[in-house]
């Protein structure tokens, strides 16, 4: 089966993705979505962008008993982002069930997700550390759970969660359908999956940091004082229509904001040390096009899925290979083509050619932007922005 159409699931679930223009699956669906309906455990690494929350969260729909006051599936998730993320694609899924989905995290207070709780709930999505606070409050039980999906399983482990998982995992019954989707496989993710998954299944569908065909990646070679100028040109390209800038430090990042700011008003900036309201308000005006542009640091590189970034720009160079692998996959999503520009030094070369070893696509050298930006009236005039608008 390659056709949503055509999977044994509710007549509720195929019209609320037909509505959402869900025709043709992915591989990661076609892959995932069978073994999970007939019950049986899956392990899957595919790329960043093809649909891995429907690859889970139709067969877990399925699986829902909706006349059962219970919590009946868990979704483990590394950030706040991601869990407001698959939460509401998950209650997409299910607008015409009586199915009830709540994303709890930190950074908000958890006396609101506590009396949510109390509320007939059926799916939780949430990171580790929260989970394991209602757990231990005893405001979330898990006796019921039919299934649990660990996602972005590789980036938990980086976060140390692995232990926490672990004791999630052991508050739930033994048979359970499990299923974790991880970007690389490395051997605490095998691992976890040996102690904790029934036989399950392997879905090798694409290594995550070095399947981006869709995306053209280029390096600019510049000299660190005329960086800042150089990304300004490239902003001012016109066939730019939206643009994620990753900057490597909370503090570098909002001095680029301050500084370009300057001139232009169609720039925002996430991080970890803004509060959750100020972050939910930033990728609210980015994802509304509100404005074009978006300054993070890694907290924004995985688990975020907003429609038509046609451009990521790397500041400032990723410490390690797997970053920016993370940081690129926010652009040419779901088959779209997309534009990614590191901006890099002549020290920070040899970086750059170790992150080229690991993808059997090579990185261009990009043409030298043209000096020339458009003055500050025009800039902040939206109708000279994108020649698509």
């Amino acid at each position: 089966m390659k056709q949503f159409e055509d999977l044994p699931v509710k007549g509720e679930i195929t019209r609320a993705l037909r509505e959402l223009g869900f025709q043709e699956m992915f591989p990661i669906q076609v892959a995932a979505i069978t073994p999970l309906l007939d019950g049986r455990d899956v392990i899957g690494q595919a790329k960043t962008g093809t649909g891995k929350t429907a690859a889970f969260g139709v067969p877990m729909i399925e699986r829902i008993d909706s006349g059962l006051d219970a919590v009946q599936a868990i979704v483990l998730v590394p950030t706040r982002e991601l869990a407001q993320q698959v939460a509401s694609d998950l209650r997409k899924y299910s607008k015409y069930l009586h199915v009830k989905t709540l994303a709890v995290y930190g950074g908000q207070p958890i006396y609101g997700q506590m009396e949510a709780l109390q509320n007939t709930i059926h799916i939780v999505v949430g990171t580790p550390g929260r989970i394991i606070d209602h757990l231990k409050r005893g405001t979330l039980v898990l006796d019921d759970v039919r299934m649990v999906v660990l996602d972005e399983a590789d980036r938990m482990l980086d976060m140390g969660f692995i232990d926490d998982i672990g004791f999630i995992l052991s508050r739930t019954p033994t048979q359970r359908l499990t299923a974790m989707f991880s970007a690389t496989m490395p051997d605490e993710i095998l691992g976890l999956a040996a102690r904790h998954m029934y036989n399950p299944e392997k879905l090798l569908v694409s290594r995550d940091e070095i399947a981006v065909e869709e995306i053209e990646q280029l390096y600019h070679l510049v000299d660190p004082e005329r960086k800042f100028q150089a990304l300004c040109n490239i902003m001012a390209d016109k066939s730019l229509d939206r643009g994620l800038i990753f900057c490597s430090t909370k503090i570098g990042a909002d001095r680029l904001v301050y500084r370009l700011r300057k001139t232009r008003r169609d720039v925002t900036v996430i991080h970890g040390d803004l509060s959750q309201g100020q972050r939910d308000r930033a990728l609210e005006d980015f994802r509304r096009g509100r404005v074009r542009f978006l300054v993070a640091t890694d907290v924004a590189s995985r688990g975020l899925d907003i429609e038509g970034v046609s451009h990521v720009v790397n500041y400032d160079m990723p410490r390690d290979p797997n970053s920016y692998f993370h940081r690129i996959g926010r652009t040419g999503r779901a088959g779209a083509a997309g534009i990614a520009v590191t901006l890099v030094s002549s020290r920070e070369m040899p970086e750059l050619k170790r992150i080229q070893s690991m993808s059997n696509i090579r990185i261009q050298k990009m043409v030298q932007p043209a000096p020339q930006l458009v003055d500050a009236r025009s800039i902040n005039n939206p109708n000279t922005h994108s020649s698509r608008q």
